[in-house]
């Protein structure tokens, strides 16, 4: 084997002295690493490859997943150089275990001693401040208390505990939730009238959980009460005085008429007393002439009060009953399946309906009793006459087409299908017939009609086709008091209704036609 080629400027002998020292520094390396260190000891080839592990060690090698021979990775390889040049160490974890790895290179010889350390129990102490001047105490996964340092006695104390007893369930079941969750949120505890922000922190090192708290009361008071509220904000005491009222609140005071220092009105006072006895935040209204008012009453019991919070909901009320008016008309206008399809934004309606009845009706004598009434009275007659109508409609569940003049016109199974329509209509035009006290002219017919909108200034909902036109035909040539329906409508009928044949008469456009009058139900 060939010499290797010594470095320039360096002669044999200079060489010699630099490999003896080579050797000194090799001999002192390996005394680094006796094997009975009671501490883990390892060693690293620059190239990653683990050299060398004693047996105390064994913990170590398993957080680093890697056995002498095999291959340290390049993460973890990089955090110990990156430790060894800041002349620090690193952190691995063995389960429950905590260890401090310290690197310290030896390039002469090309590798890194890992010297470890368990640090465990001072990781554990880290979480134990005895002197923390807030509430610690600690719990078993069963909820029983184990300890509690001073600071944490007012809680305790507050439950009637003390160390060995357990926790009220529903409160051990929050702490075991709150520790186990993955997000790390306060818990929040009521102790009389304190209120405590609980942090759980579980250590599985020893098999129970520490418990972190801070009294938040004062916070929360706070917080209850914003001095620069532009929203009104008053207190009252639990007789029911008024004991102080916030600047946004005189608008309110003024329409309701509350008084610092005295008493609210009994109602009120018994519904605030309500709400906060139920734990309710619903709020109370107040109505004052046209000023519409919401109150919500949140107890302090930390300072024996309540407050109320209010707020002015006049402009929403007002927009809530415009919009109910609005709603009223328009189906006063249409019907409500019609209304929902204009709302959602449908700009021509126009259905085809193979099925439909249909009534018109007149009253007999219209023109002349006209003439003998005042405006007043006919408009008052007529109102009086359709609204009486309107509801035997509803009743029967059809659908009031229009009025025109002195004519009435229902319409069933349109915009609804339904099976029965021409049974309910016929059943409507007794009742109509039997209720109104002046003498009417009533016709039906059944068959196919166009059904749709019209207009966009005064929107109506409108019929259309032959079987209209019959209808109004039938009403017409018919009798004061009477219901004249055509041949299909009787034949439909026949058997739940009493029907008699008035013979054939003459129908514009339709020639000699068998009408019938509908008598009454069976």
């Amino acid at each position: 084997m060939s010499e290797r080629p010594l470095p320039e400027g360096e002669t044999r002998g200079q060489h010699a002295d630099h490999d003896h020292g080579l050797v000194e520094r090799q001999i002192q390396a390996i005394n680094r690493f006796p094997d009975q260190n009671p501490h883990p000891v390892l060693r690293v080839a620059d190239d990653g490859q683990l050299t060398y592990a004693n047996t105390s060690s064994a913990p170590i090698r398993r957080a680093m997943n890697v056995e002498v021979g095999g291959q340290v990775s390049s993460e973890l390889m990089a955090r110990l150089r990156a430790a060894a040049v800041a002349g620090g160490s690193i952190e691995l974890r063995d389960g429950v275990r905590v260890y401090s790895v310290l690197p310290v290179p030896v390039p002469e010889l090309g590798f890194i001693n890992l010297y470890g350390t368990d640090i465990t129990a001072e990781k554990v102490v880290e979480r134990f401040p005895n002197q923390n001047p807030n509430p610690v105490f600690r719990v078993d996964d069963t909820g029983k208390l184990i300890y509690a340092n001073a600071a944490s006695q007012p809680l305790i104390d507050a439950f009637g505990l003390k160390v060995g007893d357990t926790w009220p369930m529903e409160i051990a079941a929050r702490v075991l939730a709150a520790v186990d969750a993955s997000t790390r949120e306060l818990l929040e505890l009521q102790a009389d009238f304190r209120t405590y922000a609980l942090r759980p922190v579980r250590v599985p090192e020893f098999g129970f959980i520490n418990v972190y708290g801070t009294d938040i009361t004062a916070e929360l008071v706070v917080a209850k009460f914003p001095g620069q509220n532009p929203n009104p904000v008053m207190r009252t005491d639990d007789t029911g005085i008024l004991i102080y009222a916030n600047e946004a609140s005189a608008p309110m005071r003024d329409a309701l008429r509350f008084t610092v220092g005295e008493p609210l009105p009994a109602d009120l006072h018994e519904q605030i007393t309500a709400r906060v006895a139920a734990g309710s935040r619903v709020p109370i209204e107040c109505v004052a002439g046209e000023l519409f008012y919401e109150l919500t009453a949140v107890e302090i019991p930390e300072f024996g009060f309540i407050n109320l919070y209010g707020t002015d909901v006049t402009a929403a009320r007002q927009v809530a009953r415009a919009k109910e008016e609005t709603e009223r008309l328009l189906l006063n206008i249409l019907p409500p399946a019609i209304a929902n399809r204009l709302r959602a934004g449908e700009r021509v309606i126009a259905d085809r309906f193979e099925d439909a009845s249909l009534l018109m009706a007149d009253i007999v004598g219209f023109t002349e009793m006209s003439s003998r009434l005042s405006a007043d009275s006919l408009v008052e007659l007529l109102n009086d006459l359709f609204s009486e109508l309107d509801v035997i409609v509803a009743r029967y569940e059809l659908e009031k087409v229009k009025t025109i003049g002195d004519a009435y016109m229902v319409i069933g199974g349109v915009p609804e299908k339904s099976p029965d329509h021409l049974e309910r209509l016929a059943g409507f035009a007794l009742d109509m017939a039997a209720t109104v006290r002046i003498p009417m002219r009533i016709g039906i017919d059944a068959g196919p009609v166009v059904a749709g909108v019209i207009g966009k200034q005064r929107t109506i909902y409108d019929v259309w086709g032959d079987t209209v036109n019959v209808a109004s035909r039938m009403e017409s040539l018919g009798e004061a008091g009477r219901i004249q329906v055509t041949p299909l409508v009787a034949a439909r009928l026949k058997g739940a209704f009493d029907l008699t044949p008035r013979g054939a008469i003459e129908v514009k456009g339709k020639g000699q036609m068998t009408t019938w009058w509908l008598e009454g139900r069976r």
